[in-house]
């Protein structure tokens, strides 16, 4: 018998996600993306659009134009930073992910990262598999984080209008 459903709280006005997808890796990272779209739905949010960038580093850039529109309520960037061996890739990884922070504050629509930096990651079946599920359980968690985060931006947003905040 399967257990019962979890009934997630809906939200007072329909959301909008953007979910930017880089494409290194592509079989890699879409997991998180396939992952995200199934938690997404199960905690209403079924507005969600999909954009294609070659690497992690153009998701940042993706993320701010999106954010601009003010058609998104929240924006998830995916992506697999990796070492080439010919340039530290930390670099890359903190430079995306002091963008999408820095987006977020700029033009307070919330960005949420499944950009993950591997300390390693070797081309073998066993590390894409490894990796795979590792994304999908992100997709999962990243999924669970928009839900509750916009939730409550709606409930502080009601508060501050109502002027208890």
């Amino acid at each position: 018998m399967d257990p019962p459903a979890i009934e997630h709280p809906r939200f007072a006005k329909p959301q909008r996600v953007a979910f930017v997808q880089a494409c290194w890796h592509r079989d890699v990272v879409e997991e998180a993306r396939i992952a995200f779209m199934k938690e997404a739905e199960a905690r209403h949010l079924t507005h969600v659009d999909v954009f294609e960038v070659p690497g992690s580093f153009e998701i940042p850039l993706h993320a701010q134009i999106l954010a601009k529109t003010r058609r998104y309520t929240a924006i998830v960037a995916a992506g697999l930073v990796v070492d080439g061996g010919i340039y530290r890739h930390e670099f890359v990884a903190d430079t995306v992910i002091k963008a999408l922070m820095d987006v977020q504050l700029r033009t307070e629509v919330p960005v949420f990262s499944a950009v993950l930096t591997p300390q390693q990651f070797h081309e073998t079946e066993v590390h894409y598999d490894f990796f795979r599920r590792h994304f999908a359980i992100k997709g999962v968690e990243v999924a669970e984080a928009c839900a509750n985060t916009l939730l409550g931006l709606e409930r502080l947003r009601g508060q501050v209008a109502a002027g208890i905040a």
